[in-house]
């Protein structure tokens, strides 16, 4: 969860830093108090011999002993956390922020350079170190173990997306010559004698060009099966923490193998959650409110966090309410929603998912079973 900092902790000797991350340079804003006008220096991206000599130099710029504390900060992105890791390695006491948390001026054309975000950062480090838990989000930052167990849900999700661009492409580029779809299984056997929808054999390099197509989607599918072995295996086999909950997310009627992995890598097998909130928050599934002065308006839900999370939740109440219908909760979509039909149910749908995100974390974390659920017959 977020680290905590008291406020009299700001009142000792402490170095505050602020990371402009990008791809080829890094600007750093390094700052003592409040009021004071910040210390910028740029170095390459990735120098971390030249990151701990200006740390260095700050300190002493400051008229600080080496030894003096150091709060920093960078905004979550493609840089990922192994440079938390180092810093924290190396005694920095380091924060990584949802970018999308940072409050900015919010006119049409504001100034943006690297220079005034890592000042502007710098400013809400101090002022988040100063007890401000409202100006930004920290992030969770996982451990190496538990970021490296996400990866083959991940690359799963990554090729099933590919897998789709290739067979669009293909189908795109026959109805650009009038050749309806489906795909045929043996599609090569076809090319050569397939026409036009006038009549025309098909060009010899649009041929050539469909043959590649085919044999590049045919590595991907290769890949996609391949992968879904891998998983079906560390579910059956596996004995780490992942597997473990993936095993019983399994045991309950409705949840596949391809839902419990995903939830067990991205949720319950690698994160902590101290109450249902949290992870309500986390799927980004949670209502967002807009009540102000007498305008009152339903703004959705705050899609926060992965896509594909929501996607899978959503996909996985609809099984719940055909393969648990005896449950509490889909009595309670029921009872609610399906005398409504329609968008109704499309609505009451969202929040069945929420629900029943929550009860499968206190299934897994503390062995509740989901009121009215049943558990698949052993074999």
């Amino acid at each position: 969860m977020a680290e905590t900092t008291r406020p009299e902790e700001c009142n000792v000797a402490t170095v505050f830093l602020a990371f402009e991350l990008g791809s080829s340079k890094w600007t750093l804003a390094f700052g003592r108090a409040a009021a004071q006008r910040p210390r910028i220096r740029t170095i390459r991206a990735g120098d971390l011999t030249a990151l701990a000599s200006e740390i260095a130099r700050a300190c002493e710029r400051f008229g600080l002993t080496p030894g003096t504390a150091v709060r920093s900060c960078y905004e979550a992105g493609r840089d990922g956390f192994w440079l938390h890791r180092w810093l924290t390695s190396h005694g920095v006491s380091n924060v990584v922020v949802d970018s999308s948390s940072i409050e900015v001026n919010r006119r049409h054309r504001r100034a943006k350079t690297d220079r005034l975000d890592a000042g502007k950062l710098l400013t809400l480090l101090q002022r988040w170190a100063g007890g401000e838990r409202g100006v930004w989000s920290v992030i969770h930052v996982p451990t190496p173990e538990a970021e490296a167990a996400r990866h083959l849900t991940r690359e799963l999700a990554t090729v099933r997306d590919d897998r789709t661009r290739l067979r669009n492409r293909i189908l795109a580029l026959l109805a650009t010559q009038g050749i309806p779809g489906p795909l045929p299984r043996r599609l090569p056997e076809y090319v050569a004698t397939w026409q036009t929808g006038d009549g025309r054999p098909l060009p010899a390099a649009l041929q050539a060009r469909l043959q590649r197509e085919w044999a590049h989607l045919q590595t991907v599918e290769a890949r996609l099966a391949a992968l879904r072995a891998e998983r079906a295996t560390l579910i059956e086999a596996g004995t780490d923490r992942v597997a473990q909950v993936a095993q019983r997310l399994c045991g309950l009627r409705g949840v596949a193998a391809a839902s419990a992995a995903f939830y067990s890598a991205e949720l319950f097998g690698t994160r902590t959650f101290q109450n249902g909130r949290q992870l309500g928050a986390l799927t980004g599934l949670v209502p967002v409110p807009y009540r102000s002065d007498q305008r009152v308006a339903d703004q959705g839900i705050s899609k926060a966090g992965r896509a594909e999370l929501r996607r899978i939740s959503i996909e996985l109440a609809w099984c719940w309410l055909r393969w648990q219908p005896d449950s509490a909760l889909a009595q309670w979509f029921h009872r609610r929603f399906g005398p409504a039909g329609g968008r109704s149910r499309r609505i009451g749908i969202v929040a069945v998912a929420r629900k029943l995100v929550i009860a499968l974390w206190r299934f897994v974390d503390q062995g509740l079973l989901p009121a009215g659920a049943r558990l698949k017959p052993m074999r």
